[in-house]
């Protein structure tokens, strides 16, 4: 049964879309095969790979990229073929998958204070390591944590060892208010319930 018009249009895209998700897909699937089980990436990180934020963290990055992989595989198929059954597992997949992420988010609300928790104990982890042995791969893992959250290391304003992956600023008094890390980590994690 071939399609015309936008029909086809919509084949076309759908295949697209499918061939960009795959690709997602594997790249992450590789990333987290890569950050598992690979030697050399102890090294480039020195980062303990046997912590469970860790484990945890590129598992699920190793599950999401296989889920996608197999998605993608049921709508290009479905969409070049035409064939309905695998349009139908495609959108019930990728239905079960809209489904998951918001369990996840709900989830993710209601247990933030462990989330909080983990992510604190990763940074304090990652943090102890940069002080005692100042690795500038963990450097670059600090800079990420203190620029998006803007905070510093454990004392804050008062940091001593870890001052040059802070965020920049522009004073003195700027400088003064910068909280410690491990606290906004926490702040971040507990978020308020808004009624509008």
């Amino acid at each position: 049964m071939a399609v015309s018009g936008c029909g086809l249009l919509c084949k076309y895209v759908l295949i697209i879309f499918n061939i960009l998700f795959g690709l997602l897909g594997i790249a992450m699937f590789g990333l987290g095969l890569w950050l598992r089980f690979s030697s050399s990436t102890g090294g480039f990180f020195n980062i303990d790979f046997n912590t469970r934020q860790f484990v945890i963290g590129v598992t699920v990055l190793i599950l999401i990229g296989a889920v996608m992989v197999i998605i993608s595989a049921f709508g290009d198929y479905g969409a070049c073929s035409e064939n309905k059954t695998a349009l139908r597992v495609f959108y019930f997949t990728v239905g079960l998958l809209a489904i998951a992420v918001i369990l996840a988010g709900i989830l993710a609300y209601f247990y933030s204070d462990k989330v909080g928790d983990e992510m604190s104990a990763f940074y304090t982890t990652v943090y102890t390591k940069y002080v005692n042995k100042e690795d500038p791969g963990l450097s670059v893992t600090l800079k990420i944590f203190h620029n998006a959250l803007h905070c510093c290391g454990i004392g804050g304003a008062l940091e001593p060892f870890a001052r040059d992956t802070c965020p920049s600023t522009k004073g003195f008094l700027d400088a003064l208010s910068i909280p410690a890390c491990p606290k906004v980590i926490q702040s971040c994690s507990r978020p308020e319930l808004q009624w509008f």
